[in-house]
């Protein structure tokens, strides 16, 4: 049998320079196809990582550089690290899509040097009106908790905007409230850079005329509507067609006397030919007054606008809802020296609604606080998608008019077995092309019929919920200003009703679908903790020798593969 030559050192030689030389040049090659054609991948089952097409399209049109400022550094127990942590990838995702116009920086505020320094920072936060958090976490069974500024601020062209990245639900665990705020997280960021970015504004008038709301009581709602939208207060009466048509969207505010035929007209037109319209509407005629001299029978409110909200596909009742999960109002339980005691009391007829539909406009939102609250009934509109937004508790009671009210019944035990209804929806979103009520009826006060369908008739969008009060504000009664909206100054605490309005304004009116973001779903995998507990000891063995062992294994193998081979030599 014939021996091997061995082979020659200057060709072995030449073989590996040229298999070195193979290898840079894929690496050349591959280097510069990824800069000439970009892409990422997003191996995560919820696309975590990934950003919304609206999102991507607001970045890549960015015309002034954008500086985003997270006051999220520092040291913090793991939950609230992984809030760090998303807020960081989140960023950098957004960075690869805003390109030199993107920048962030990440500031611990308690990082100064003395505690001087520190409170002056911190009252430089205050003024801005960022506001500390004190949030907790259990650890290995200890209880741990940290003051954190749970802000960002996004800067671009000399205004600026401040972003709240703690969100989601009070009433959720910390953990799965931290995980709401995650979810949040890219559609809160986006939208604060588009309200920065120039663009064209969109109109928005609020109704009057019929006893609504007053610029003091809707005072917050407006003010926070007027940094991205033009408001401007209406009558129907004296607003000429083509103007109302000039509108985006129109609010009707907590009407009190009814509405005209030829004003039900201009509402009509507007909405079956495109336009946006949210009723905030009492079915009910309350007096608290008169409850709290003795009482009082509620009747329906007639306001005209029965025959138009059913035919676009909704009833509201005539009807009050009480809800055991409740607000409270102020009664005088007794006497203090010569001064009455007053103490807040539970008030059945004021729900605080806690369950939403998973919808970008409720979605992880926190409570909110309704007044005389009516259940809504759904009627066949043809081509309308119908979406209940808003429930009462499970402990629900349902009073048909006439209702009585009478203050004094706050002093009472609730009787539970009282309350059978549950998850009653009060808010619903309507959206489709809305049959004119008109539709072959003469036009109110003149002989021109209106056509069965109208050439100019547009998909619209109709949000309706049973209750006027949602977007008053509470008035200071040292000062006669309005507090936030939401805010209950008995309860200290601010409901989530101004957020609710302004993510529907935005759904309703904003066509890049950047709302839609909010509907972002990061499923929560918790370990089991007992679990993780017993086990905790094997698994840091595990940890800890596993690789030592591979190690070991890999070493021997390649001992005995260089043995073997080397040893013919």
């Amino acid at each position: 049998m014939p021996e091997t030559q061995p082979t020659p050192p200057t060709s072995r030689r030449r073989r590996d320079w040229l298999r070195f030389g193979a290898v840079i040049g894929l690496l050349l090659i591959f280097n510069f196809v990824g800069q000439q054609f970009f892409f990422r991948l997003d191996l995560t089952q919820e696309k975590r990582y990934t950003m919304a097409p609206a999102t991507r399209q607001l970045l890549e049109s960015l015309k002034q550089p954008v500086t985003v400022t997270v006051y999220l550094d520092g040291d913090f127990p793991p939950g609230f690290r992984r809030l760090q942590q998303s807020v960081r990838e989140t960023l950098n995702e957004m960075q690869v899509y805003g390109g030199a116009n993107l920048h962030y920086v990440f500031v611990d505020p308690s990082a100064a040097a003395t505690e001087k320094a520190r409170n002056e920072y911190y009252a430089s936060l205050f003024k801005k009106g960022l506001k500390p958090t004190n949030l907790g976490a259990n650890e290995n069974g200890k209880r741990v908790e940290k003051i954190i500024f749970p802000w960002a601020t996004v800067a671009a062209g000399g205004k600026e905007e401040q972003v709240l990245l703690l969100r989601g639900n009070q009433a959720a665990p910390s953990d799965v409230r931290l995980n709401q705020s995650i979810e949040g997280l890219e559609y809160e960021l986006a939208r604060a850079i588009r309200k920065l970015s120039p663009g064209q504004r969109k109109r928005i008038g609020v109704l009057e005329g019929h006893g609504e709301l007053s610029n003091l009581e809707a005072g917050d709602i407006i003010g926070s509507l007027q940094p991205d939208y033009d408001v401007f207060r209406v009558n129907l009466n004296q607003v000429r067609d083509r103007d109302l048509q000039s509108l985006s969207a129109i609010i009707v505010a907590k009407p009190a006397t009814p509405y005209s035929e030829p004003e039900k007209f201009k509402l009509d037109h507007f909405i079956t030919q495109g336009g946006r319209a949210l009723f905030f509407v009492d079915a009910m005629r309350v007096n608290l007054d008169s409850a709290n001299r003795g009482g009082m029978l509620s009747f329906p409110l007639q306001l005209g606008l029965d025959d138009l909200l059913f035919k676009y596909g909704v009833r509201v009742n005539p009807d009050l809802l009480l809800d055991l999960n409740s607000g409270v109002i102020p009664l005088i339980t007794g006497m203090t020296g010569d001064k009455p005691k007053v103490e807040p009391m539970p008030w059945q007829f004021y729900p605080l609604i806690n369950n939403f539909s998973p919808h970008p406009i409720t979605r992880n939102l926190d409570a909110v606080y309704t007044k005389f609250v009516s259940s809504i009934d759904t009627v066949k509109a043809a081509g309308i998608r119908k979406t209940p937004l808003l429930f009462t508790s499970r402990y629900t009671r349902l009073l048909p008019s006439p209702v009585p009210v009478n203050l004094n019944d706050a002093r009472l035990e609730p009787d539970q077995k009282l309350y059978k209804q549950q998850f009653e929806p009060v808010g619903y979103l309507l959206e489709g092309r809305f049959a004119s009520l008109y539709t072959n009826r003469a036009q109110p006060g003149t002989t021109r019929f209106q056509p069965a369908a109208s050439p100019q008739a547009q998909p619209s969008k109709v949000l309706v919920i049973s209750d006027g009060d949602f977007i008053r504000s509470e008035l200071d009664p040292k000062t006669g200003r309005p507090f936030r909206l939401g805010f209950d100054r008995l309860a200290n605490t601010e409901f989530a009703n101004r957020e609710l309005v302004l993510n529907a304004v935005d759904y309703m009116l904003d066509e890049s679908g950047l709302i839609s973001v909010r509907g972002k779903q990061i499923t929560l995998r918790p370990l089991d903790k007992l679990k993780a507990q017993d086990e905790r000891r094997s698994w840091q063995l595990l940890n800890l020798g596993a690789p030592l062992l591979l190690l070991a294994a890999f070493g021997a193998v390649r001992a005995w593969r260089r043995k073997r081979r080397y040893a013919r030599f």
